[in-house]
């Protein structure tokens, strides 16, 4: 697998560095010689795609109850924490920032609450990367099989990919993981740094199937995905992540 260089993906904007899935942390991204800037997509009340990781809002912001208790409007005026003032912002906020850049959108796709798809929001998603003119260098990630399904079969984006926590990885096992995923067609497959190893990535690469990750966060588990040739690794310090890559050639 030497040679393979990976791609790099500021994993909520670059979450070490600046507040995550903030306008600032994605102005940010887009200055930098990496691949791909991630966010986290919830709807609100009236559907707008809206880009923070939880479903609530207390953790990252001054304001409190679920993402989709709140307009679209309102969730702007909410601000979130240690971003200077910065409200949260809409994906199509983000996308305007992208847009102007080599950098591609990488747009998780988050299921509500209680773990249910959002009505719609897979739609909404690509609207907003139509009228950006970024749709066919996006990518669409989430862990809910059914909803990259639907962004699978509405088609023109770059590539979507599956993502599997620790559990669901180490309970389908590698063969289980391949057949769901060439059930569906994705195109890729996410998983923590800490469940991937060389045998494991050589067979889902053999069935045809890309390998991302998430959580190489510090020199050594970076070094070690680097080392891997995993197709993209999502890091919240993708200024380190950039530096180690440039080093190994």
């Amino acid at each position: 697998m030497g040679g393979h260089r990976s791609a790099i993906a500021s994993h909520r904007g670059g979450a070490f560095l600046w507040p995550e899935n903030s306008l600032t942390a994605f102005r940010e991204s887009a200055r930098l010689a990496l691949e791909q800037a991630e966010c986290d997509v919830h709807a609100s009340a009236d559907g707008v795609p809206i880009v923070i990781h939880d479903a609530s809002l207390e953790r990252t912001t001054d304001g409190t109850g679920l993402v989709s208790a709140h307009t679209g409007q309102d969730l702007s005026r909410v601000r979130l924490r240690g971003a200077g003032g910065e409200g949260v912002p809409s994906l199509a906020d983000v996308l305007g920032i992208l847009r102007g850049s080599a950098v591609t959108p990488r747009i998780e796709i988050k299921t509500d609450a209680h773990g249910r798809p959002y009505p719609g929001l897979v739609a909404r998603v690509l609207e907003d990367l139509d009228r950006a003119g970024l749709r066919g260098r996006s990518w669409i990630i989430g862990f809910d099989a059914p909803t990259m399904a639907e962004a699978l079969a509405a088609g023109g984006v770059a590539g979507v990919a599956w993502l599997l926590e620790r559990q669901c990885w180490g309970s389908l096992g590698i063969p289980g993981v391949i057949a769901v995923a060439r059930h569906y067609g994705f195109q890729e497959v996410g998983v923590h740094e800490s469940v991937l190893d060389a045998e494991a990535l050589a067979a889902v690469k053999a069935a045809g199937l890309g390998v991302s990750v998430w959580g190489a966060n510090h020199a050594p588990t970076i070094l070690r995905m680097l080392a891997l040739g995993v197709d993209l690794l999502a890091t919240d310090d993708p200024p380190l992540a950039i530096a180690l890559r440039d080093a190994r050639g």
